[in-house]
């Protein structure tokens, strides 16, 4: 079976607000590219390339104890609702998936843990993408749960490696560990005292860099940024780890000031706007989900602030994933439209604000009007 019935629950862990700093920091991920030695990668890789590479790994996983038990899925054979909710989970690329509307290429794979939060992508830019998803700020952690399987698969795969640059990749930002890492933020302090630029200003010469929700050419909105380092070549993967432990840090320092000082400088301004948010997300009919997550951000920093402590972080975090089309159209059964999937999220988000209760459920309770 390839369908939902497959992950149902699977990949939300890092959603649950449990990690350090999890106010702020959503989530941490890290990642590790490799390469099948002899074999070509990236856009010149062949099919019969990408075939080794899927057989290569699937004796390999079936010997590594991280990987044991654990599910493959060969993307064109699932769904195209069930690979846009992984992609939703943040525990899939769009180059894995294909463009929007495409059949994925051939031998395009994910491999999931049972025990450990990790999985691999298969074919995706790289041959073998290995990748850690964790809740809060926890680099390091993210770091060893990948560099151990990396050890483990590595004793059975000659990666491509080159005694003087290090790993190859496809991209040459990624020579030489291969590692990206990334922590997912929420800013909305320094977004509304206007000092966002000054704190993200500099981080080109440290290496780093910050995107949107999904990564690379997404759009930031909400006041969600992804920090990550952006070359790799020439550091160890401690070094790498560590820069951005400490810019992530000190951005969270800031970040905490400016929401103190929203509270000291404009309470009235801060508490009309955090209640907006809040009024708006528990009476509206038709939420887009840009909408949504700029709402959410409002209430978000309310949480924080203790001005609406009757909401979980937990729910919020939740709300961003199953408000997301795949999802809202596995809930209704079917493909809604536009306007349907904003009636749809409305209800959702009201239901769910309502009783702050369980928000998978609250979405299989919606009929397929849009009304619970």
């Amino acid at each position: 079976m390839t369908g939902f019935g497959v992950i149902p629950d699977h990949g939300l862990d890092w959603l649950e607000a449990s990690g350090e700093h999890s106010d702020v920091v959503l989530s941490t991920r890290v990642r590790i590219a490799r390469n099948l030695q002899g074999h070509a990668f990236g856009s010149r890789a062949r099919i019969n390339d990408r075939e080794a590479v899927l057989r290569c790994f699937r004796k390999s996983a079936e010997r590594s104890q991280m990987l044991k038990g654990g599910a493959l899925l060969v993307i064109p054979e699932v769904p195209v609702r069930t690979q846009e909710i992984l992609h939703e989970r943040r525990l899939v690329t769009r180059e894995l998936l294909g463009p929007e509307g495409s059949v994925p290429a051939t031998s395009a794979a994910i491999h999931f843990s049972v025990e450990d939060p990790v999985s691999v992508m298969v074919n995706e830019e790289d041959h073998f993408r290995m990748q850690s998803l964790l809740s809060g700020l926890r680099i390091l952690e993210a770091w060893q749960i990948v560099d151990q399987l990396d050890e483990e698969l590595g004793r059975e795969i000659p990666y491509a490696y080159h005694q003087e640059f290090g790993f190859l990749t496809s991209c040459p930002t990624n020579v030489g560990t291969g590692l990206r890492a990334s922590v997912f933020m929420h800013l909305p302090g320094l977004v509304l005292t206007k000092e966002i630029s000054k704190a993200l200003r500099g981080l080109g010469e440290l290496g780093l860099t910050f995107r949107g929700l999904y990564g690379e050419g997404s759009e930031v909105i909400g006041n969600f940024f992804q920090i990550s380092n952006q070359t790799t070549l020439g550091r160890t993967e401690e070094d790498l780890v560590d820069d951005l432990e400490r810019v992530v840090r000190t951005v969270i320092e800031k970040e905490l000031h400016a929401r103190q000082v929203l509270l000291r400088d404009a309470p009235a301004l801060t508490e009309d706007k955090i209640w907006r948010a809040f009024g708006t997300l528990c009476y509206s009919r038709m939420l887009t989900f840009e909408e949504l997550m700029n709402y959410l951000s409002g209430v978000r920093l309310g949480v924080s602030l203790n001005i609406l402590p009757d909401v979980s972080v937990y729910t919020l975090n939740k709300l961003m994933i199953f408000t997301q089309p795949a999802h809202l159209d596995q809930a209704a059964g079917r493909n809604l439209s536009d306007e349907e999937r904003d009636a749809h999220r409305a209800t959702l988000v009201r239901s769910v604000l309502a009783n702050d209760g369980d928000v998978s459920g609250a979405a299989e309770g919606i009929e397929d009007n849009g009304t619970p």
